[in-house]
């Protein structure tokens, strides 16, 4: 019982000094996958700005006493000039296996978007992974303006999107997370703007 208890210990020590060691190269690597995300769906822009979700209202500082990594986020992005070209905002809900994870770019001014980029998902291999690796599903969303629907058939409507073939769930998925994103971030971004964003 002793060897198992030291044992045990030892294990557990062993692991959380991994874990700490690790841990910075973690979380740059995420912020650096955040970024590079971020720069995709708005297309590269000149300059960005964050605003922090504190208590559901939209703040350019970040609550005091709270891990940053753990605040809701929206970025807005500008061009050379200093003209807004858009905003992107993290969003996730369950997909057919699990939960899938998506950075958006969209225009608040219209609601079209400018595109996504799949953070994380665990969908199934060859079909529901499509929503990542299919860059002409990807693509169809570009220009979209939620709130968006989907359809089997091939559509030009401006608000619909064609699904995936065998993966309708992972599809629909990214439909529903893109549109509930929209509807979450869009009014308190126009009330920020409204207070003059302060």
């Amino acid at each position: 019982m002793l060897t198992l208890a030291l044992g045990g210990a030892f294990a557990g020590a062993l692991v959380a000094s991994v874990y700490q060691r690790t841990l910075p190269a973690i979380q740059r690597s995420a912020d650096e996958k955040i970024g590079g995300a971020v720069h995709e769906v708005l297309g590269a822009p000149a300059r960005l700005d964050t605003l922090y979700l504190v208590r559901d209202k939209l703040s350019r500082t970040p609550p005091a006493g709270t891990e940053i990594r753990e605040v809701r986020k929206l970025f807005i992005g500008f061009d050379d000039k200093g003209n807004r070209i858009g905003v992107a905002v993290e969003a996730s809900e369950p997909g057919f296996a699990d939960e899938v994870h998506l950075m958006i770019g969209f225009n608040p001014a219209t609601s079209a978007l400018t595109g996504y980029v799949v953070l994380g998902q665990k969908e199934t291999p060859g079909l529901g992974d499509k929503i990542e690796k299919d860059t002409m599903f990807i693509g169809r969303f570009r220009g979209k303006v939620a709130p968006i629907k989907g359809t089997k058939n091939s559509t030009t409507d401006a608000s619909t999107v064609q699904t995936i073939t065998g993966a309708t769930i992972s599809s629909r998925a990214v439909i529903k997370i893109i549109n509930d994103a929209l509807a979450l971030w869009q009014p308190r971004l126009a009330e920020f703007e409204k207070e003059g964003g302060k």
